[in-house]
C-alpha cells in the first residue's frame, strides 16, 4: 500500500478520528459535532463481526471438509465448474461478502486519490487466492486482516484518548449572571465580557477572570497541576477546570473557540503537519518501495513461469504474497505514530509541541539556554532575609508592614503582604489610617496608633531619628527595605527573585543526562553568578542585551550543535526564535508564549525540560525500531515468499498485520515514560 494511505488510516484515527470529538473544542458544539463526525469511528465496527463470520465460516467449513468432504450437494457450480459442496458454498459467500467489502474501500480509494490501498491490495490478495482454490488461504487473508484492524482501532483508541481527556469534561451549558438575574446559556453563545457564575463541583466553562469570590481549582486536565490551586479576585481561571470548594463569579475574556484548550488542541492536531525529517524519509521510501514491489510482483506472475519454469498457478501464488508484502502499512504508520503519540502523551502534561519537527530537534539537543529572570526565577522579589538592628523589636513586625503595604501595588508590597499571608499573619483586622505612598521612597501610615514607614534609605531620612547610624544598603545583590516604627529604624528586608522551586532539579537531570546547561541575563553579574551558583549551571552570561543573547546563541549552536532555549515568551521572543528549540514558560503570558514558541510549558514546571527531553528521545528510539524490525521482516518474509516456502496466510499474519500490531504495542511504551 503506498505512503500515505496507512499513514491516515493509524495517524487519522489515532487523533485526527479521534479528534473529532477533540475539535469540538474549538467550537465546543461537542455533542452534535462529535456525533455528526463519528463516520470513521464507526466504520470500524464492522471488522470485529467481518472477522467473527470468516472464522466461523472456516471452522466449520473444515470440520465438513474433514468429516463429510464438504457434504456433497450434487451439482455442478456454474462459472467455476467444480462439484458444490456445503463447505465451498459457505467459503465462497463468505469471501464474496467480506472480499467485496474491502475491494469496494479499496477500488474508492484507488479511483478518487489514484493510490493503492491496504484495502485493495488485501482484496486481490484473497480473491486471487480463491480463483486458485486455495478457499482457506483466502478466508484468513481477509480474517487476519480484519482482526488486525479491530485491534488496530483498539490500540489507536487508548492513543487517541489521551488528548481526549482535555476535551471530555467540557460543559455544554453555563450560568450567566445578566441584570442581577440568573440565567442558563449555551457556552458557545457566551461572549467576552458576560459575568459566569460557577458553584462548587462545576467545570469552568470559558476562560476568564475572578472577579469575586474565591476557591481551590483543580486545572490537572489543563496543565498537569496535581494538587489544588487557590483562586480568588484579578486570579486567572482556564475553561475545563473544576471548581472545588467555593462560590466564584468569572468574568468571560475567551471565546469558546480561542480558550485555552481549545487552543492547544488546535496547536496538537496542527502538529501533524509539522513533520519529523525521520517522517518525511519514510514518505519518500514508501513512494519508491511500493510500485516496485507491485511491479515485481507482477513480473513474477507473467515472467516466473517462463523463464524459471513450474506451473503458471504456483507463481501467480507466491506473486500474491509479494502483492501483500508490497503493503508498507508497518514501517510507514510507524514513524508518525509514535511521534503523535508523544505529542498527545506530552499535552496531558502540561507540555505542548507544535509540530514533530522539535520532538526529534529536543532529543538531539546538546544544549540547554535558560533566561533567568520569570523562567528561572519567579519573575517577582520574595523575602530573603530579615535583619533586626535593635533587640525589643516587635516579632510582629511584618503584620503591621503587611497591614499597611496592603494599599500599595508595588511589586515589593506586594512580596511583603504575600508573606504575611503565607505565614498567616492576621494583618487585615489591624486599623490603618493616614496611609501616604511617597513616589520612589515607600509609604508610611499609622497601625493601630503606631507610625509606621516602610521604603528605602531616603524615605528613611525623612521619618526615622536614628538613619544615620544605619548603612545605605544591607547587601548589593538583593533590594532591601527598611522599617521604622515611631520614627525608630528598627528593621530590613532583603527582597529577591529567588529560583523556582524545581529548577535546581530541572538542571540537575539535564546536567547529569549529559546536556549542557547555560544562563542568559541582562542582571548585573553578582546577582547572575548567585543563582548559577544555587543550581549549578555549566555557564552564566550577564549584563546581555538582547543581540547580546542572539549572538552567544550562535556560538553554543557552533560549539556544541542543537540548542534548546527556555524563556517567558514574551521578552525572550527574538532568542527563543534564534535557537534551534524554543521552549516557552507558559504562565500569564500563555497566549503570547504559544503564538511564539516551539514547545510550551503550560504551567511554567521546568522540572517538565528534562522530561520532555527524555520523552523525544524515547519517541525517535522507538520509531528507528520500528522502522528496522518492519523493514527487516518485510525482506524476509518476501524472500521466503518468493521461494514458496511460506503460505499466504503467513505473510499475511507476519509481513503485514502482525508486524503492524506489534509496532503499535511499541509506540504505547511512550505512555510509561515518566
Amino acid at each position: 500500500m503506498p505512503a500515505g494511505q496507512h499513514t491516515a488510516n493509524i495517524i487519522d484515527r489515532i487523533v485526527v478520528s479521534g479528534s473529532t470529538s477533540v475539535i469540538r473544542a474549538k467550537t465546543l458544539e461537542s455533542k452534535d459535532q462529535a456525533s455528526a463526525e463519528m463516520p470513521r469511528g464507526e466504520q470500524r465496527k464492522p471488522w470485529l463481526y467481518l472477522a467473527i463470520i470468516l472464522g466461523l465460516t472456516m471452522i466449520i467449513s473444515s470440520f465438513l471438509e474433514h468429516l463429510a468432504k464438504g457434504i456433497p450437494l450434487g451439482f455442478i457450480v456454474p462459472f467455476l465448474n467444480e462439484p458444490a459442496t456445503v463447505s465451498m458454498i459457505l467459503y465462497h459467500l463468505a469471501l464474496i461478502l467480506v472480499g467485496g467489502y474491502v475491494g469496494i474501500l479499496g477500488l474508492k480509494e484507488l479511483v478518487l486519490e489514484r493510490r493503492f490501498s491496504v484495502e485493495f491490495l488485501m482484496a486481490v490478495a484473497a480473491m486471487g487466492a480463491a480463483y486458485l482454490d486455495f478457499l482457506f488461504e483466502g478466508a484468513m487473508v481477509l480474517f487476519l486482516y480484519s482482526v488486525a484492524e479491530h485491534f488496530e482501532g483498539y490500540i489507536e483508541d487508548r492513543a487517541r484518548k489521551t488528548i481526549e481527556k482535555l476535551t471530555e469534561y467540557m460543559p455544554d451549558m453555563a450560568k450567566i449572571i445578566q441584570n442581577g438575574t440568573e440565567e442558563t446559556m449555551k457556552v458557545r453563545e457566551i461572549k467576552p465580557g458576560m459575568a459566569l457564575l460557577v458553584r462548587p463541583g462545576e467545570r469552568i466553562p470559558l476562560d476568564g477572570i475572578v472577579t469575586e469570590g474565591s476557591s481551590h481549582v483543580d486545572q490537572s486536565i489543563v496543565t498537569g497541576e496535581s494538587t489544588h490551586l487557590s483562586k480568588r479576585e484579578g486570579d486567572i481561571i482556564y475553561a475545563g477546570t473544576l471548581n472545588i470548594d467555593g462560590v466564584i463569579k468569572v468574568n468571560v475574556t475567551k471565546s469558546a473557540e480561542e480558550t485555552l484548550v481549545s487552543r492547544i488542541v488546535k496547536l496538537v492536531i496542527e502538529s501533524r503537519k509539522r513533520k519529523a525529517s525521520i517522517e518525511k524519509l519514510v514518505d519518500r521510501f514508501a513512494r519508491v518501495y511500493v510500485p516496485i514491489v507491485i511491479l515485481f510482483a507482477i513480473l513474477t506472475a507473467v515472467l516466473a513461469p517462463t523463464v524459471l519454469g513450474g506451473p503458471t498457478h504456483v507463481w501467480l501464488y507466491r506473486s500474491l504474497t509479494l502483492l501483500v508484502i508490497s503493503c508498507p502499512s508497518a514501517f510507514v504508520m510507524s514513524v508518525p505514530a509514535t511521534i503523535f503519540t508523544a505529542i498527545t502523551v506530552a499535552a496531558r502534561r502540561g507540555v505542548i509541541f507544535k509540530g514533530g519537527l522539535y520532538i526529534e530537534k529536543m532529543a538531539r539537543a546538546k544544549t540547554v539556554v535558560f533566561d533567568k529572570t520569570g523562567t528561572l526565577t519567579l519573575g517577582h522579589p520574595t523575602i530573603v532575609e530579615v535583619t533586626r538592628f535593635a533587640d525589643n523589636v516587635d516579632k510582629h513586625v511584618l503584620t503591621y508592614v503587611a497591614a499597611l503595604e496592603q494599599y500599595s501595588r508595588h511589586p515589593i508590597a506586594e512580596a511583603l503582604v504575600n508573606a504575611a499571608s503565607e505565614q498567616g499573619l492576621d494583618f487585615r483586622r489591624l486599623h490603618v489610617e493616614n496611609v501616604q505612598e511617597v513616589s520612589g521612597k515607600g509609604i508610611v501610615g499609622t497601625v493601630e496608633d503606631v507610625k509606621i514607614g516602610v521604603g528605602n534609605n531616603e524615605l528613611m531620612r525623612t521619618c526615622s531619628t536614628n538613619h544615620l547610624d544605619f548603612p545605605d544598603t544591607i547587601d548589593d545583590k538583593h533590594s532591601c527595605v527598611f522599617v521604622s516604627v515611631n520614627d525608630s529604624i528598627t528593621s530590613a528586608f532583603c527582597l529577591a527573585d529567588d529560583v523556582r522551586h524545581d529548577a535546581v532539579e530541572a538542571v540537575r537531570l539535564l546536567r547529569s543526562s549529559g546536556v549542557r546547561t547555560v544562563m542568559l541575563t541582562g542582571d548585573k553579574a553578582s546577582i547572575a553568578k548567585e543563582i548559577a551558583g544555587k543550581l549549578e549551571m555549566d555557564e552564566v552570561y550577564a549584563e546581555l542585551l538582547p543581540e547580546g543573547k542572539l549572538k552567544i546563541i550562535d556560538s553554543l549552536k557552533v560549539k556544541h550543535g542543537l540548542v534548546a532555549m527556555v524563556g517567558d515568551g514574551v521578552n525572550d521572543a527574538p532568542a527563543l526564535a534564534a535557537s534551534d528549540v524554543g521552549i516557552a514558560m507558559g504562565g500569564s503570558g500563555v497566549d503570547v508564549a504559544l503564538e511564539s514558541a516551539d514547545i510550551v510549558l503550560v504551567n511554567d514546571e521546568l522540572i517538565k525540560i528534562p522530561y520532555l527531553r527524555k520523552l523525544s528521545q524515547r519517541a525517535v528510539k522507538i520509531s528507528r525500531q520500528n522502522i528496522a524490525v518492519s523493514l527487516g521482516v518485510k525482506i524476509a518474509i518476501g524472500t521466503l515468499g518468493f521461494l514458496g516456502i511460506i503460505p499466504l496466510w503467513f505473510a499475511v499474519a507476519a509481513g503485514d498485520d502482525g508486524v503492524t500490531m506489534l509496532l503499535l504495542l511499541n509506540t504505547l511504551r511512550l505512555m510509561r515514560v515518566k
